[in-house]
């Protein structure tokens, strides 16, 4: 099968793409809640993703870390989109917001066989923006949005602090940190990195990598703090 999903905790679900190059394959994770679902990123769009994720049924609430395609893919499949403003652009397919589809398409060996003919990443424009301070009400939990900048302008992070929940996207993550790419900046992310080291959580999931616990995002925080500070 193309996806792979697992539950990391009682109603959180990660879904995967193995087939994926590493460089663009990252983390979905699907929240369920009392009133309606959270899904939180959406792959790189090669196959419908929807029907395979383990929603419930109910509304669902679809936010997207930040406008790279490996995040984004799927997005344009749900009624509710929500991310930053700062990325607006690039979530509906305008010039201004590095989304690195065109990377995407011609990188050597993206998925077996290379990136489908045909294959683009379709607009998918955001139906209300997300700001530091925002909540996200699923009914019996509720995620604080964080803006996170440094590896793209809008990035955001979602934190449900009652149940030590961090939704880290690419702000943070156990793999090695790219700062490096057009959009990115490194002011900003050691603002964010100093900031992500005072987080108090119990399980963060990072856009890529495996899940940590607040103990090994503080190291990678660290690390990055002494590296680039």
């Amino acid at each position: 099968m193309w996806f792979t999903t697992r539950e990391l905790a009682p109603g959180v679900h990660v879904t995967l793409e193995p087939a994926v190059d590493p460089m663009f394959r990252a983390a979905m994770v699907t929240v369920l809640g009392r009133d309606c679902d959270l899904q939180w990123d959406f792959g790189c769009g090669v196959r419908p993703l929807r029907p395979v994720l383990p929603l419930s049924g109910k509304p669902v609430i679809g936010v997207a870390s930040h406008a790279h395609v490996d995040h984004v893919g799927g997005f344009h499949d749900f009624a509710d989109r929500r991310g930053h403003a700062l990325e607006a652009a690039g979530f509906a397919g305008l010039p201004g917001v590095e989304t690195f589809a065109d990377e995407f398409r011609t990188w050597p060996d993206v998925v077996p066989g290379g990136a489908p003919a045909g294959w683009t990443l379709r607009p998918a424009p955001l139906t209300s923006t997300l700001a530091e301070g925002d909540r996200i009400d699923l009914g019996d939990r509720s995620f604080t949005v964080l803006h996170l900048p440094g590896h793209s302008p809008g990035g955001i992070g979602l934190l449900d602090d009652r149940l030590g929940l961090f939704l880290t996207g690419d702000a943070i993550y156990d793999d090695e940190i790219m700062d490096d790419l057009q959009g990115a900046s490194i002011p900003d992310y050691l603002i964010t990195m100093d900031r992500l080291r005072h987080i108090d959580c119990q399980l963060a999931i990072g856009g890529h990598g495996p899940a940590m616990d607040r103990a090994r995002m503080v190291a990678i925080a660290e690390d990055y703090l002494r590296r680039r500070g």
